[in-house]
């Protein structure tokens, strides 16, 4: 059962529009660390705040719940000590896998086993429109109809935040400047200005006079949205929708996970994780042991 702390923290992740996985426990084997309802959140950046297992069942829980946050889809995630009558894989590795749910080996576990409830929750992206026109009222009325976050922003002021997928000025020459290098310079995946072509390369024209790197300046997209010979405001909103929906589902997923290539273990591969870079390559591992024993290993093939 979620204490009222974790309700208060899940209501302050959510109101500042940040993404999370709940990591409920659903059925706790003895001998375990665990009971039935302990929950835990998992953020992005792999911090576990709560309790869903033991230190070695962290490993498994961090790793697939930064799965499911990429995915965006609940999983039921079970995880069996070696030995166990289901276990027939490797040491730590995954050894049954279907919809909706994953079976895993951990042989750090003590015994029993515990079925954790993966649940991500993912705040919609955010659209930032500038400008007050009736192009910009479009993007936000249709942009929402999409499932984003279409935000109107001030392009005096607009400060893009981390995970904003796109902004768009609509503002027809007003605020214009400001707002484009804010969207430049926090790296939105989509940067669209509404104007015709020789409007668009005057105010970039002012932008590289301003200081503004040509590598960014050619991230704008003008006139914004696709030619699909838009006459209406509706009409250029829905092309430059196009573009950001194509943007936002065309983005590469990076990769959240690994494999020990000591014990097989499925890993999360974060900063907190213990790691080591072999012939320009990172591996990431499950604990300190298994990276001494494969830092040992190579120093001693290196030896020889």
């Amino acid at each position: 059962m979620m204490s009222a702390a974790m309700s208060r923290r899940v209501r302050q992740l959510a109101d500042h529009g940040e993404s999370f996985v709940t990591a409920t426990v659903v059925r706790a084997q003895s001998p375990t660390s665990v009971v039935a309802g302990n929950v835990a959140l998992v953020l992005p950046d792999g911090t576990i705040e709560g309790f869903a297992g033991g230190a070695c069942a962290e490993h498994s829980v961090r790793a697939y719940a930064l799965r499911a946050l990429q995915d965006g889809e609940a999983l039921l995630l079970r995880i069996l000590a070696f030995g166990d009558e289901a276990g027939v894989g490797p040491e730590g590795r995954e050894v049954a896998s279907e919809d909706g749910a994953v079976t895993v080996e951990n042989p750090c576990l003590s015994g029993g086993a515990i079925e954790v409830f993966l649940e991500p929750v993912v705040p919609a992206p955010r659209l930032l429109v500038v400008g007050d026109t009736p192009i910009a009222g479009a993007l936000l009325r249709i942009g929402a109809e999409l499932g984003l976050d279409a935000v109107a922003a001030d392009g005096d002021t607009l400060r893009p935040r981390l995970g904003d997928l796109a902004l768009v000025v609509a503002a027809h020459g007003r605020d214009e400047l400001h707002a484009l290098r804010a969207g430049l310079d926090a790296g939105l995946p989509y940067v669209g200005l509404v104007a015709s072509a020789k409007r668009g390369d005057g105010v970039i024209g002012e932008l590289r006079g301003d200081g503004v790197p040509t590598e960014l300046l050619e991230r704008i997209d003008v006139p914004a949205g696709m030619d699909i010979g838009a006459r209406t405001p509706a009409e250029i909103a829905l092309s430059i929708l196009a573009k950001v929906v194509a943007v936002r589902r065309s983005a590469p997923a990076a990769a959240i996970t690994a494999v020990d290539p000591v014990c097989g273990m499925t890993v999360a591969a974060v900063a907190g994780t213990p790691s080591a870079r072999h012939e320009g390559e990172t591996f990431y591992f499950c604990c300190e042991g298994c990276r001494a024993r494969f830092e040992a290993a190579h120093q001693h093939a290196a030896a020889d």
